[in-house]
């Protein structure tokens, strides 16, 4: 399936979004906890969670483990809700450290893994399919470095939608983490969204096999693929987020 970039229409729908802004403060819990319980499972489900999203909604507002499910999905799940947590707060700044994504890795990842939550990766990986030779460990706290280098000279010159999918592309590409880096990525492509004033964007898991093969042509330093992708992606997120927003208001 081919996508476009929808940089126009995506600004038109901001700029009537905007008229809404700011939502009451109940209206605005109402759409953080929708989207807490929505980013959390198809982040997770993208990386083969078997959670489904109401049994994501019990394990995060009731507190309950689903019967037959594997504990580490539920540990992914209330792990991804703890980072979104802090996604909120890093929201209200206008950029993040390299401190804030070890944060956001250890949120995620501390349940599963203490020794390596918030760690860059001690060995080196390779995924299946992947077909890019991620840096070594020793390489990791330069490219880390150059790479929230490079975002402030990216975030000057692009649209805040191709800023934020290069954020995602650029920092799988390294993969610093021994897992949990996509999940991570997505948590910083929707920081970078809601610091420039747009919302939550979700992949769903049905457009996952798409999602996979842009972001592989990113490992080439074939972006376009990757940036439309999204670019689409957060079209039809914001499209939903509008009539949310409208209900509320109503």
């Amino acid at each position: 399936m081919n996508y476009e970039n929808k940089c126009t229409e995506k600004d038109k729908l901001k700029a009537e979004l905007d008229k809404y802004r700011p939502l009451s403060k109940d209206a605005l819990k109402q759409i953080q906890e929708y989207y807490k319980i929505g980013l959390t499972y198809s982040s997770n489900a993208l990386e083969g969670n078997t959670l489904d999203l109401v049994e994501t909604k019990v394990v995060l507002e009731d507190g309950l483990t689903i019967n037959g499910k594997p504990m580490k999905d539920h540990l992914e799940t209330v792990g991804h809700a703890a980072a979104f947590d802090l996604l909120l707060e890093l929201a209200k700044k206008g950029t993040f450290t390299e401190d804030d994504i070890k944060t956001l890795h250890s949120l995620f990842y501390s349940k599963i893994d203490s020794v390596h939550a918030g760690c860059y990766r001690d060995k080196q990986v390779i995924v299946t399919g992947a077909d890019v030779d991620f840096p070594s460990p020793a390489e990791l706290n330069n490219k880390m470095k150059d790479f929230i280098k490079e975002l402030s000279e990216l975030k000057q010159r692009l649209h805040p939608v191709e800023y934020a999918a290069m954020v995602h592309a650029l920092f799988v590409n390294i993969h610093p983490f021994i897992d949990g880096n996509g999940r991570v990525a997505r948590l910083l492509m929707n920081l970078a969204l809601l610091q420039a004033g747009y919302n939550i964007t979700i992949i769903p898991p049905v457009v996952r096999a798409d999602y996979i093969r842009a972001l592989q042509k990113s490992n080439h330093n074939d972006f376009k693929p990757f940036v439309n992708f999204i670019s689409e992606m957060v079209y039809e997120s914001q499209k939903e987020y509008l009539k949310i927003v409208k209900r509320l208001a109503d």
